[in-house]
């Protein structure tokens, strides 16, 4: 079988995605005479598109770009919803036009259950008090101290993978990202192999599906499921929070005692239950996102042998030492092939390829009206597979933003924002980036793999991209 770098992206490609209409201001609260609604089509009565949506979201919103333009309706989890698509587009969602969205109005109840009172769904002064006193946590420093926490781990599940030699990555992945998760955002150490790493990461899963799940409570369903799921996961955090609100044992080398430890200018600080809930998240976030860039990552190396000898060869060029001597985080900064790669990834194989907002005042865009009370939907995977944008999207190329300051215009324009954007960019960025290419380091330094003939590799976007057999290899220490 021929496995190419595009190998995991869907073979339906979006149209053109152009800018607004010209002669048309992106967000401008419409005037008297008001401009019309988008073209489109709602489906049916309350489920609407939804199912379709779940289905596939890429080849959904492709299919609908070609036949009415990059903006349109639908409806959604029960409410209409207009899809704005294109960089315009997501510098209004992301940037400009922040007055009149709402991120706690734009996802289903079941986030707002599910979640808690975390930062996800947080809006206005709330929002920016709470992500202050979180900031601590995801500052440079901090990410430098974590290494010596997250190395021990990776080892170990390095020895375990050479020990089994044939495994499905994509669970392996979800396996070593928890543990790391755990210890940095709990304090709390997992065995690997012990029975309840492997229930806390089955609960992870179940909980993280039950939020796009239907929301009836019984307990049979997947959203009842997730509830109870949540449950024991909380019981988990509760534990870990309580034990460090009462003073750590040890000096503080994870999240947990920095946020506990952490004040705002007014002395504020957060409370146990709020502790409790962006705890949950950030193991959610930092577990789920990572192991999906992960697995996309080990495949494009896979499927291209000389992106995978360059970056090889960046890691022999760095005089890092024998596989298992420690890295730095000025060492971990110098790869910036291996950093090229990853922003290649990220437009490619977005691990979240979407994301909602509700409508709390009604605007004009696109020379359309979006009235309040509607949800809106912008697509990483509609920018990023856009020709016009990035020219022969599907082909995968670490050429296409050779630097910092490339990723910086071009998450400027809206162009690139698998990690989202503008102020509210995703928080733990720098350190899942840090994660990933450490784990990359030492497998380019030690090891070789393939995937196994015969799997599915269809890809699946819900909760997060993964390919439905998980990505089965095989894996070996190289000589």
């Amino acid at each position: 079988m021929d496995y190419h770098p595009s190998i995991l992206t869907p073979g339906l490609t979006p149209g053109l995605t152009p800018d607004p209409t010209p002669g048309t201001v992106p967000g401008t609260v419409p005037s008297a005479a008001a401009a019309p609604l988008p073209p489109g089509h709602e489906g049916l009565p309350f489920l609407g598109e939804t199912l379709e949506f779940l289905r596939g979201s890429e080849a959904f919103i492709a299919r609908r770009e070609r036949r009415y333009g990059p903006v349109f309706r639908t409806r959604l989890f029960g409410r209409p919803t207009a899809v704005l698509l294109g960089p315009a587009a997501n510098r209004f969602v992301l940037q400009s036009g922040m007055s009149s969205l709402s991120w706690r109005e734009g996802w289903p109840s079941n986030f707002h259950e599910l979640l808690g009172n975390a930062l996800f769904l947080q809006d206005g002064e709330e929002h920016r008090r709470k992500r202050n006193l979180l900031m601590p946590a995801f500052q440079t420093q901090a990410i430098a101290g974590y290494l010596t926490v997250m190395e021990p781990l990776l080892m170990r599940n390095l020895a375990r993978w050479e020990r089994l030699g044939r495994f499905a990555w994509y669970h392996e992945f979800r396996r070593l990202t928890f543990e790391v998760a755990s210890l940095l955002f709990l304090g709390s150490e997992l065995d690997p192999d012990s029975p309840e790493a492997g229930e806390l990461t089955r609960q992870m899963d179940v909980w993280l599906s039950g939020l796009f799940a239907w929301p009836i409570r019984l307990p049979w369903t997947a959203y009842g499921r997730a509830l109870k799921a949540r449950g024991k996961l909380l019981e988990f955090v509760e534990r870990a929070v309580a034990e460090r609100s009462q003073g750590p044992s040890r000096p503080t080398r994870d999240a947990l005692g920095l946020l506990v430890a952490s004040r705002g200018p007014d002395g504020e600080r957060l409370s146990l239950e709020e502790l409790q809930s962006q705890a949950l998240l950030l193991i959610a976030a930092g577990h789920g996102t990572t192991t999906s860039m992960l697995t996309s990552l080990v495949a494009v190396l896979a499927a291209d042998p000389g992106i995978c000898e360059r970056a090889r060869a960046e890691q022999e060029g760095l005089g890092l030492g024998p596989l298992g001597s420690p890295l730095t985080l000025d060492q971990i900064q110098g790869m910036t092939y291996l950093e090229q790669v990853l922003r290649e990834v990220e437009r490619l194989h977005p691990p979240a390829g979407f994301g909602f907002r509700g409508v709390v005042e009604t605007f004009e865009f696109g020379g359309y009206t979006i009235p309040r009370g509607w949800q809106v939907l912008y697509s990483a995977e509609a920018t990023h597979l856009d020709p016009r944008v990035f020219p022969e999207p599907e082909r995968f190329d670490p050429g296409r933003c050779p630097h910092a300051r490339a990723e910086a215009e071009r998450r400027s324009r809206g162009e690139l924002v698998g990690f989202g954007g503008g102020p509210r960019i995703c928080l733990g960025m720098a350190l899942a980036k840090m994660q990933i290419k450490m784990v990359a380091s030492h497998l380019l330094r030690g090891y070789s793999w393939a995937l196994e003939p015969g799997q599915d590799l269809r890809v699946e976007t819900v909760p997060l991209r993964h390919p439905h057999d998980g990505l089965r290899v095989r894996f070996w220490r190289r000589a």
